[in-house]
């Protein structure tokens, strides 16, 4: 069998606080992309033969391919938590500003010039490259050894000083907070440290627009989930879409699920040991899930994760590919999803899971049957199409 760990922290003490993740929190960040002159909601494409086939009741996943045209969902925190860092700068009231304000020549002149600055894998880097074009401002990206030249190539059409360097992701975390620091940039990091705290909240607090129009559609439906699968890296996403669903669904939450790539499984580990301590994973983090490519756990996240969060599983890149097919090859007149390596593997999970007979005492233990309805995020379309191609076509994994 590959490689399919799981873990739970048992006699867990529900105290976090989730009320930065309220629905009232959730409808100003969402307010703030609805000024988006192209804002769309995302598609929930529900599956609907696939449930049938795998014998639950439902399977939704949220497709993040469609937002603002850049085939990720990162531009959700990168361009919140840059607009909140804005407002407060020159004193607005973040709850009543709009993507035209912050980017018009007024703005920019109160501010002055900025260079904003982080490290990515890719699709942070390019949301925030992105963002800063819009504001008419600099950027610079530092991306680990390893990184797709697509990407790379993405996020210099905006104007930015983008660099593949020879570290892993974590160092490059390093590099970009010595540089900002240096040169009086400004870090937006998707995770946080000590004193590094208020821009990740941010950054997180903007994948809730993602998490509420997910919410709505499916309690318009009547198929409010009985469980979430959500990929991790950091667990930034993790923990905005854990502190959502735990505050708007209380008693009735569903059991929430985090994936990690096992060579770069943080989370699991630190899970595992259940230790009171933050345990890194070192190396080479070389999963072709490029996005969950994280040594380092967000430090604001995980009281919540350690909190809400139900199980935590720690899987090898078969299930990401997996994912990509299934998703990518449906049944009947389901819709079509084109997933990426880290947006599709909580997909592939969820599928060996209900078709996998080795599989079958953790499906049990989680507590998958024919009363169940899953939601999944893909959280970045093709962002690498030759990978994707020779993942999908030429049976790379």
């Amino acid at each position: 069998m590959d490689k399919f760990n799981l873990t739970h922290i048992k006699n867990k003490n529900f105290n976090a606080d989730i009320s930065d993740f309220s629905y009232e929190s959730a409808k100003i960040v969402n307010n703030y992309h609805k000024s988006f002159d192209i804002y769309k909601v995302t598609p929930l494409v529900d599956l609907k033969n696939l449930a049938s086939e795998l014998g639950i009741k439902g399977f939704f996943v949220k497709d993040e391919s469609y937002r603002f045209g850049l085939n990720a969902f990162k531009v959700l925190g990168a361009s919140y938590a840059m607009a909140k860092f804005i407002a407060d700068k020159i004193g607005m009231d973040i709850s009543k500003l709009t993507f035209d304000e912050i980017t018009s020549e007024t703005t920019r002149t109160k501010l002055g010039n900025l260079t904003f600055v982080t490290a990515t894998d890719g699709n942070h880097g390019r949301a925030v490259a992105w963002t800063a074009n819009k504001l008419h401002q600099k950027s610079k990206i530092f991306m680990p050894k390893g990184s797709s030249l697509e990407r790379l190539e993405n996020i210099r059409r905006e104007n930015s000083d983008a660099s593949i360097m020879d570290y892993n992701y974590d160092d490059c975390v390093r590099l970009a907070e010595n540089y900002a620091r240096e040169n009086r940039g400004v870090l937006i990091q998707d995770t946080s440290w000590e004193n590094y705290e208020e821009i990740p909240k941010n950054i997180m607090k903007g994948y809730m627009t993602m998490a509420l129009e997910a919410y709505e559609e499916l309690k318009e439906k009547d198929m409010l989930p009985s469980h979430i699968f959500l990929q991790a890296g950091v667990g930034s996403l993790a923990t905005a879409i854990t502190g959502f669903f735990r505050n708007v669904m209380k008693e009735e939450a569903p059991k929430i699920i985090i994936v990690e790539a096992n060579k770069a499984n943080c989370i699991y580990k630190t899970a595992k040991a259940n230790d009171g301590k933050l345990h890194r994973v070192k190396g080479n983090l070389d999963s072709i899930m490029a996005g969950l490519n994280c040594g380092e756990v967000v430090s604001i996240g995980w009281p919540i994760l350690k909190s809400y969060i139900d199980y935590f599983i720690s899987v090898d890149d078969f299930y990401s590919a997996i994912g990509m097919r299934v998703l990518g090859n449906t049944i009947g007149n389901d819709r079509k999803i084109i997933s990426g390596e880290s947006g599709a593997v909580t997909s592939g999970v969820v599928y060996k899971l209900m078709t996998d007979e080795s599989l079958k005492e953790y499906k049990e233990e989680i507590g998958l049957d024919k009363n169940s309805i899953v939601l999944c995020f893909s959280t970045e379309g093709d962002t690498d199409k030759l990978s994707y191609r020779k993942i999908v076509w030429e049976d790379k994994f």
